[in-house]
């Protein structure tokens, strides 16, 4: 666990985790209540790999493509999924290719369709600041945590 001691702090961390992520198809999931930064991590973290432009949440469309250095970069925001079985009619498998990065928030509101993270990311917001957890689940993520310390 970390602290984070404001929007740019998450910002930052964000950065130093997208400089790390392998070049192979890896998932994150990002949980924690409304408001926690999900959002404006998955922006550092995009912004960290080259992403020049806005990075808006897609509530409403669900998903923002992002292409980045040639790689298929996948911003999911499930906070409005009624049903998980609405994943399957997004087509949700043709997301999870060979380099893609996938990002997804309120992954729970998929339980069930959704493959399983590499990495877990919770954000808790204690003002004035965050507090940010990391959990592996796989190989990838383990080394990418233990370079990070948490």
């Amino acid at each position: 666990m970390r602290w984070l001691a404001d929007e740019q702090a998450t910002v930052d961390f964000a950065a130093e985790l997208a400089a790390l992520l392998p070049a192979s198809a890896f998932c994150i999931h990002l949980t924690g209540d409304l408001g926690a930064g999900k959002t404006t991590f998955v922006r550092g973290l995009l912004h960290a790999l080259g992403h020049t432009g806005n990075v808006k949440s897609p509530t409403y469309a669900l998903v923002e493509h992002y292409t980045i250095a040639g790689r298929p970069v996948y911003h999911f925001d499930l906070y409005r999924l009624a049903d998980p079985e609405e994943l399957l009619y997004l087509g949700i498998e043709d997301y999870f290719s060979a380099n893609s990065l996938t990002l997804i928030e309120w992954p729970e509101q998929g339980a069930g369709v959704l493959p399983e993270a590499d990495l877990r990311i919770t954000l808790h917001y204690q003002p004035p600041g965050r507090q940010i957890s990391l959990t592996a689940y796989s190989a990838a993520a383990v080394e990418i945590c233990d370079k990070l310390h948490i």
